[in-house]
């Protein structure tokens, strides 16, 4: 069934095979299961917690990740490997369906099996109860003082609407005085990179070529603002979880992937 806005959902994961830091991590085994996958099984969960019609799509650019979908019956398309970003990848998925303009299309990293399903389904339907034109991305409090200073760890601030004013890897809201930065720290919010975006806004965002603050900080996020583009945050309650950059973080999600499923079983 739709939403009460009428809008379909799609959830498209990028897959790229290629990666400076860990080449094929979309097919590193983690408790018995392509990452790929794992990402995709949240996903779907996720999909049927939704009230919306909401379908589950990975974008790839390599025939070896394919046949691993393929063997698991998870439905992919073939993609232009000279994409410069997962966003752009996530467009051509939703040209070639031929989505609709409405359509909200969430673009959910491919290196996040820890993102749990729950999570992904607030997200799909703040997503669908959210008002348009705009993108839709996600926050929660800053864990540290160390991610707070830190430039991997990108902060946002928002207005009193939940629209973001400005995202940055530097410290946001920045202490002035020194005798101020841990109530800087208690206020600040980390930015979790999951996006929503109507199909039309989308195609529009890939059209246009990076601005030169995105190409400053490395946060595609700011040539929407530059466009003038709002963009609604939700604020999480917890953290989805960690990432997968190298092969360490590959053993530790592994690691914490058995612990809950031999809890569970």
């Amino acid at each position: 069934m739709r939403s009460d806005s009428g809008r379909r959902c799609h959830v498209v994961i990028p897959a790229r095979y290629g990666s400076s830091r860990l080449e094929g991590k979309p097919l590193i085994d983690l408790a018995g299961k392509p990452m790929i996958v794992r990402v995709h099984d949240n996903a779907a969960k996720a999909a049927g917690l939704t009230s919306a019609d909401c379908d589950v799509t990975v974008a790839t650019d390599d025939p070896r990740i394919a046949a691993a979908l393929e063997r698991h019956g998870i439905r992919y398309t073939m993609t232009d490997p000279d994409h410069r970003s997962g966003t752009d990848r996530v467009a051509e998925v939703a040209r070639s369906a031929g989505w609709g303009e409405d359509d909200i299309i969430v673009n959910l990293q491919g290196d996040e099996p820890l993102f749990g399903a729950e999570l992904i389904a607030h997200f799909l339907n703040f997503c669908l109860a959210g008002t348009t034109p705009s993108v839709f991305t996600a926050c929660i409090p800053i864990l540290s003082a160390e991610d707070y200073r830190g430039p991997n760890a990108v902060k946002v601030v928002l207005d009193c609407s939940g629209t973001a004013l400005l995202f940055s890897r530097a410290p946001l809201p920045f202490a002035r005085d020194r005798a101020d930065e841990a109530r800087a720290v208690e206020a600040a919010l980390l930015h979790v990179g999951i996006y929503g975006y109507p199909n039309a806004l989308l195609q529009r965002i890939c059209q246009e070529p990076p601005c030169s603050l995105e190409t400053i900080e490395a946060l595609e996020q700011l040539r929407f603002m530059w466009m003038g583009i709002p963009i609604q945050v939700t604020q999480l309650d917890r953290m989805p979880g960690k990432g997968v950059d190298t092969p360490e973080d590959a053993r530790l999600v592994a690691q914490l992937i058995e612990e809950q499923e031999s809890s569970d079983g």
